[in-house]
């Protein structure tokens, strides 16, 4: 029988089928961070109960951290020292591995993750994280669970889940220079609603996301859970294995030619039948930036920002409805019908488990070199993990950004949500390489419009919202 990735990874991990048709999965690592894992392993703790196996839990701080160089465990977040605390004496408690603050490796989790080989292609992977998707990327079964559903995993290394449909999403032709993964998947989410994966795993295919390097999947399956799927999954090729080769928690020696040849084996059958597939045309796609308080709320940069009243006279209903659109508009204070360039910003942000990985700073390094950010814009740069800080500065990007006007900041999940910790300003408007534009979520009022670390870079310069293609230096056309 012709099997999808996806069905192939639930086999393999599927311990018992229920009468009521919830599965029960093996689940074979688990990431923690300390604003929901401290809670998972208090909990534990309080009820006297063990982690079953915990070479193959992890740990990191990254979430309510403060990025500054000279961070302590003392945080803006209300409570946050509390937090970093005890998460640090229960991982310690339980034999944990933890990726503390002064931990060279330090960094947000789903960076670290895939940077330390710890996602693998065909493991299972949960985290009490919505976002732990990424690490599909690598052909590994990740998704986001509570901190209740952590404990159950962190105590018998099974999680019930009830198995989602598949859905392939095949992104076909050859994406112009200044059009990254960001641009695609926020084409694909504005094209089909936020819920248009709801109740499957999605699967990302064809030959845009074949010529994408490991960093560029990262950043679609990061928001596969924006277009409310179970999961996203690249099926691992030579591009992974070489990506994961000589990574500290990687196979080695003749584990290492194991472990290979299963996984060239992960892929979809070529006659396998997906429950729903989607087709986008690559060729044409420009850069994408979001104008409302969704990430549906997509156009492209030429595009203008809706009417409304369109959305009575829509083919497709299962999008935001007029009524949705006008608060959207109220809250983002834009004028409908209007183009979305030349809209003028007071913040740039890069930075969080989105786009800011290597590739994604030398993409806006390369934009910044040699120019200004705007005068009044306060822009600010977060690296993905303490590596991706270092290699940075390796390169001398850091200076690149600094001379520009950058603020650059150690690494973690700093301005990407706000909880009572640092946060923009109210009512600011803010360009940002972000997975969530909510009301509110890079602080009180805060406006934000999610766009790939070109249209930052560019925009931070412009001062306004702007195509990246025309800041483009000459290697990158």
């Amino acid at each position: 029988m012709a099997l999808t990735l996806f069905e192939k990874l639930w086999q393999e991990h599927l311990v018992e089928s229920s009468v009521d048709g919830d599965d029960l999965i093996y689940i074979d690592r688990i990431f923690l961070h300390e604003r929901t894992g401290s809670i998972a392993l208090s909990s534990l703790a309080a009820d006297g109960r063990k982690v079953f196996y915990p070479e193959h839990v992890f740990c990191v701080m990254d979430h309510i951290v403060d990025t500054y160089p000279d961070r302590t465990d003392d945080t803006t977040m209300p409570s946050g020292r509390d937090f970093i605390v005890a998460t640090r004496e229960g991982a310690r408690e339980a034999g944990l591995t933890l990726f503390d603050l002064d931990d060279p490796r330090q960094g947000i989790v789903h960076v670290v993750s895939p940077e330390q080989g710890i996602a693998q292609p065909g493991l299972t992977l949960v985290c009490p994280d919505s976002h732990t998707c990424t690490q599909g990327a690598l052909g590994a079964l990740a998704w986001g669970i509570g901190s209740s559903e952590a404990e159950h995993a962190l105590v018998t290394k099974t999680l019930r889940v009830k198995r989602p449909g598949t859905m392939r999403v095949r992104f076909e032709g050859e994406l112009a220079p200044g059009v990254t993964a960001k641009d695609m998947i926020l084409h694909l989410i504005g094209r089909y609603g936020a819920g248009g994966a709801s109740g499957y795993a999605m699967e990302f295919a064809g030959s845009a996301v074949e010529a994408l390097d490991i960093e560029g999947r990262m950043t679609l399956c990061n928001m596969a859970v924006e277009f409310s799927a179970f999961t996203g999954l690249v099926a691992p090729d030579s591009k992974t294995i070489e990506y994961l080769r000589g990574r500290p928690y990687a196979p080695q020696g003749e584990q290492w030619d194991l472990a290979e040849a299963h996984w060239r084996g992960l892929v979809s059958d070529p006659d396998a039948v997906f429950d729903k597939e989607l087709v986008i045309d690559c060729d044409t796609l420009e850069p994408q930036v979001t104008w409302g308080t969704s990430p549906q709320h997509t156009v492209a940069i030429s595009g203008s920002v809706p009417v409304p009243r369109d959305a009575d006279n829509a083919d497709d209903k299962s999008s935001a409805t007029r009524q949705e659109l006008e608060r959207a508009l109220q809250y983002i204070g834009l004028e409908q019908g209007v183009p979305l360039q030349g809209n003028a910003i007071d913040c740039a942000f890069i930075g969080s488990c989105t786009n800011a990985r290597i590739s994604d700073l030398r993409l806006a390094a390369a934009i910044l070199r040699g120019k200004q950010v705007k005068k009044g814009v306060r822009a600010i740069c977060v690296p993905g993990s303490m590596i991706v800080k270092a290699q940075a500065e390796a390169e001398g990007l850091d200076r690149i950004f600094t001379d520009a006007g950058f603020e650059w900041r150690s690494s973690g999940c700093s301005m990407c949500f706000y909880a009572g910790g640092e946060h923009f300003g109210e009512r600011e408007r803010v360009i940002s390489t972000t997975n969530r534009n909510f009301e509110s979520r890079q602080g009180p009022q805060t406006r934000t419009h999610l766009a790939s670390p070109a249209t930052v870079a560019a925009s931070a310069i412009a001062g306004a919202i702007v195509d990246p293609r025309g800041y483009l230096p000459e290697e990158y056309r």
